[in-house]
């Protein structure tokens, strides 16, 4: 299992669609505005991908102490106090990534091109999109896995035939 799962990923995955969207020349200035910073955050949480990334932080405890948990099953109870302990402290920090992937969106573009995105998303048509992207991108890698395993199949065929012409049996 990776270290990010479940909602980080698709979190990660969304802003990385987001990256490849944006990633023409960009015709906002550098670094992006504070108003700019603010739209692309109300962007990346219209678009349901600020819960993944505030997630990170707790995900990043949460693993350390299973690490713990595995070395020595019988400190769960107090595994699980300084877990809760080390995610108040952090709890401030936790907001970072979403900062950050605010600040490479909102350079991306400039400031009407994020209202009008902004615009997009809180439109009936944007709140759609943001439910049937995960299961469109789902759906396209299962797809595209379905489609790779049947041409691994065909091509490994084809290598046998050629190969048995080599006088090979694979």
């Amino acid at each position: 299992m990776s270290f990010f799962a479940g909602s980080v990923r698709t979190a990660l995955v969304a802003l990385a669609l987001v990256a490849v969207a944006g990633a023409g020349e960009s015709s906002a200035q550098s670094p992006p505005s504070v108003v700019a910073v603010a739209l692309a955050k109300e962007i990346i949480i219209a678009k349901g991908t600020g819960t993944g990334l505030d997630s990170i932080g707790p995900s990043v405890i949460e693993r350390a102490k299973s690490v713990y948990l595995q070395l020595n099953p019988s400190l769960s109870r107090d595994l699980n106090e300084v877990a809760a302990k080390l995610k108040l402290e952090y709890a401030p920090r936790f907001a970072e990534p979403l900062n950050e992937a605010a600040k490479i969106y909102a350079a991306k573009f400039t400031e009407q091109e994020l209202k009008d995105i902004l615009a997009f998303y809180k439109s009936p048509v944007g709140k759609k999109v943001v439910v049937q992207e995960p299961v469109i991108i789902e759906e396209s890698l299962s797809g595209a896995d379905r489609w790779a395993q049947g041409l691994l199949e065909e091509i490994g065929g084809k290598f046998k035939v050629e190969m048995k012409k080599k006088g090979h049996d694979l």
